[in-house]
C-alpha cells in the first residue's frame, strides 16, 4: 500500500493499492456477514442462501463437509503457485508434484466460483472471499519431514511470497467472474497468537516451535495485504487477538469473537476504531446449540454497546465501524441454524444503526 495513502477505513473511506483507489468500506453502514464455513455439501443452495440473506456483504462459502480440499487450509493450498501438497493423517504436507489432493482442492474451488458467477449475474456490491493467512498456513502446512513450515525461516519466507501472489490472483479472479463486485479479502488467522507466543506444537507433540518475531509476522501480513489491493479483514476466533499488530500491518478490518474479549483489551480495540479499523464483531455462537440466542437482535448486540461505552467511543462511529457476524464459522451447525443466524446478524446490525446510543 502506498505510504501516502489514507489509512484503513479513513473518513474518506478510500485507500490506495496496486489497483488504484478503492472504497475501504464497500459494504456500507449497518452491515452483517458470515465468517466463511457453512454446513452441508450443497454448493448451489448455500451460495444462493448467502447471497439472498446478506445483501451488504455476502461471501464465497466454504463447505468442509465435502472433504479434504474443501476445508479452508486445502482451498488455500490449492491456489498457491508452484507449491503442491497432499493429505497425510496429520494434515496437509508439502509434496514434490501435483497430486490428487491438490487437484481436488482446485476443482472444488472452481466449482464454487462457477456457482458464485451464475448467481451474481447483473449483481454489484461488496463480495468477500477468504484465504488462510500466512501464519496460520505456516502452522498447519507440514514440510516433507513432518514439521510445520513455521519452524523454518526460509519456508516461512517462501510461503509468504506464494500467498501474496495468491491474494492478488484470487481478487483478479473474482473481478473477472463477477464484474460488478467490489472484492473484500478475509485472511483467516486463528493460529496467529500461537505463532507469536511459541505455542505451535512440533510433530512429536512434546515441544513447541520457537515464537516467530513480531516484526517478521507483521511484515509477512503486510506483504499479503498490500498484494491484495482491496480491503482486507483479518479474522481470528482465538483469544488475545493482536489488534495493534494487525492495524500496523494494514488490515482494514479485524474479525473476532466478542465473548473472548477481556476488558483489558478494550483500549486496544478503541485505538483501532479511532484509527479507522472496522470491527467485524462475532456475537453469535457457531454451533447452534442454543437456538434461543436468535430470539432478540437487540439483546445480541448489547455486548457491542458495552464495548463502545467502556472506552468512551463516540456512538456516531458505531454503525460505520461495526459489521455484525457469527463468532466463528457455521460448519458445525445445522443448515437451518446457519440460515437463521445470518439473518439474525442482519437484524442485529440494523438495531445498532437504529439506536447507536
Amino acid at each position: 500500500m502506498n505510504a501516502a495513502a489514507p489509512g484503513p477505513g479513513t473518513t474518506s473511506d478510500t485507500a490506495e493499492g496496486d489497483t488504484g483507489m478503492f472504497d475501504a468500506r464497500p459494504w456500507g453502514p449497518a452491515a452483517a456477514t458470515g465468517i466463511g464455513s457453512m454446513p452441508g455439501t450443497d454448493v448451489r443452495e448455500t451460495a444462493r442462501m448467502v447471497l439472498e440473506t446478506l445483501p451488504a456483504l455476502p461471501f464465497l462459502p466454504e463447505l468442509p463437509a465435502r472433504g479434504p480440499g474443501a476445508d479452508m487450509i486445502g482451498r488455500t493450498i490449492g491456489l498457491l503457485p508452484d507449491l503442491h501438497a497432499r493429505v497425510e493423517p496429520s494434515g496437509w504436507r508439502v509434496a514434490d508434484r501435483p497430486g490428487r489432493d491438490s487437484r481436488r482442492a482446485r476443482d472444488r474451488l472452481s466449482e464454487d466460483l462457477d456457482t458464485l458467477e451464475e448467481f451474481t449475474q447483473g449483481w454489484s456490491g461488496a463480495l468477500k472471499v477468504s484465504l488462510v493467512g500466512p501464519w496460520t498456513l505456516a502452522a498447519a502446512l507440514e514440510r516433507r519431514n513432518g514439521e510445520a513450515m513455521v519452524g523454518d525461516h526460509g519456508a516461512r519466507r517462501d510461503l509468504v511470497a506464494a500467498l501474496a501472489e495468491t491474494a492478488g490472483d484470487i481478487v483478479a479472479t473474482v473481478r473477472r467472474r463477477v464484474p460488478g463486485a467490489k472484492p473484500v479479502l478475509q485472511l483467516d488467522e486463528p493460529s496467529l497468537v500461537a505463532v507469536l507466543r511459541g505455542r505451535v506444537p512440533t510433530a512429536s507433540g512434546y515441544r513447541t516451535h520457537r515464537a516467530v518475531d513480531r516484526q517478521e509476522v507483521e511484515e509477512g501480513l503486510r506483504r499479503v495485504i498490500d498484494a491484495a489491493g482491496v480491503p482486507v479483514v483479518a479474522h481470528s476466533c482465538a483469544p488475545e487477538v493482536p489488534f495493534a499488530l494487525l492495524r500496523r500491518a494494514g488490515a482494514h478490518g479485524v474479525s473476532f469473537d466478542l465473548s473472548l474479549l477481556t476488558e483489558g483489551e478494550y483500549d486496544a480495540v478503541a485505538e483501532s476504531v479511532e484509527a479507522g479499523t472496522t470491527l467485524f464483531v462475532g456475537v453469535l455462537p457457531g454451533d447452534g446449540a442454543d437456538p434461543a440466542v436468535l430470539s432478540d437482535p437487540g439483546a445480541t448486540v448489547m455486548g457491542v454497546r458495552s464495548l463502545w461505552r467502556g472506552p468512551g467511543l463516540s456512538p456516531a462511529l458505531l454503525p460505520e465501524s461495526v459489521v455484525v457476524t457469527p463468532a466463528c464459522g457455521l460448519a458445525g451447525a445445522s443448515p437451518a441454524y446457519a440460515r437463521a443466524a445470518l439473518a439474525h446478524c442482519v437484524r442485529a446490525a440494523r438495531s445498532l444503526a437504529d439506536n447507536p446510543e
